[in-house]
């Protein structure tokens, strides 16, 4: 990876570095020492701002004491804690290695080793979580005090042994329904307690967006490392070669190892469409014609049955989700796509 980022080094010419994310696996795994070495080779190669947002993403068993103290010793600023669950017979469900106590103690260790910028994931809809356990794992997260939170309805990848469980009748299936009711507490829990619904599946209290995630979301250019790492510049986006041998082999030959696709018109007002649609400052009409001219007058027409239904409104140039809206997120962007 030290590699790759510096034959990577021209992807960002006199640009500041705002944000750098340890994520898409267990980065956590990684010693304190691996981790600055990365950041040491940004920060060569790269011009990176003094208040850049640094976030380690990392499972509950990884956060011991001796190893946040050892991130209090790097540039690393904010934590992504993957707890789904605080019901031990739930995360044996998913078949995570950690268990409720260690999730709620990892958040605490964190917090008293000097981490207050931290963000949780939590996951609903799947058949073992009653809205009663739903509601009980939303209050731990407030009574911990985590400014961010993350959630994901539970989603059925094909291949995977859920899947085949699923198929062979041995687990039930995911319920639309169930994930539509706990979305909407959800909702409802977090305005509760002053949080703000600020994209899809992120709440955070005011100030505390995800930086990285933000940028995404409004279309500023990323560059990722490591295989099946995906980047993105506005006109061409690149993936990664995922296996880790040919990965390796492309690296020390000097070669990047990924595939590159310039993007036509049509990709880059749908790929606007899609991230803007899912956040709190939605989808800007005048910014949608800089890419295309006129496009916002085919948008508008394509929209009329989701304005007639209440599920988008607009307010000046900017087209926002309402909280029916955000139920169908994905349908509504999908239907608007040119």
């Amino acid at each position: 990876m030290v590699k790759e980022i510096e034959l990577q080094k021209d992807y960002f010419v006199n640009e500041t570095i705002e944000t750098i994310y340890f994520g898409g696996g267990t980065p956590s795994i990684l010693e304190s020492d691996e981790i600055q070495l990365l950041i040491d080779t940004i920060t060569r190669l790269h011009t990176v701002s003094s208040s850049a947002e640094i976030t380690l993403e990392a499972n509950p068993d990884d956060l011991h004491k001796a190893k946040l103290q050892a991130l209090r010793q790097t540039p690393v600023n904010r934590f992504s804690i993957g707890i789904q669950s605080f019901f031990d017979e739930d995360l044996a469900w998913m078949n995570r290695v950690h268990r409720a106590g260690e999730a709620e103690a990892s958040v605490k260790r964190a917090q008293d080793t000097g981490f207050e910028n931290l963000t949780v994931d939590l996951i609903y809809g799947y058949p073992l979580l009653t809205d009663q356990k739903w509601k009980h794992n939303l209050d731990k997260v407030f009574a911990l005090n985590v400014p961010h939170v993350s959630t994901y309805s539970m989603t059925v990848e094909p291949d995977t042994a859920l899947a085949s469980f699923i198929n062979k009748k041995k687990q039930p299936a995911m319920n639309e329904q169930q994930s539509a009711e706990q979305f909407n507490l959800l909702m409802g829990a977090m305005e509760l307690h002053g949080f703000e619904h600020y994209e899809i599946s992120n709440f955070c209290k005011p100030g505390h967006y995800s930086r990285h995630n933000s940028n995404y979301w409004k279309g500023v250019k990323y560059l990722g490392i490591g295989p099946s790492a995906h980047s993105y510049n506005g006109e061409t986006r690149q993936w990664n070669v995922a296996n880790n041998a040919k990965y390796i082999q492309s690296i020390e030959q000097g070669k990047i190892p990924a595939e590159k696709e310039f993007l036509i018109e049509a990709n880059r007002l749908n790929e606007y469409i899609m991230t803007s649609l899912r956040t709190m400052w939605g989808l800007d009409l005048n910014k949608l014609n800089t890419i295309a001219a006129a496009a916002s007058n085919q948008l508008i027409i394509a929209a009329q049955p989701y304005f007639e239904r209440e599920w988008i409104h607009q307010k000046k140039d900017i087209i926002y989700l309402t909280q029916t809206g955000k139920l169908y997120a994905d349908n509504v962007a999908a239907d608007l796509f040119f």
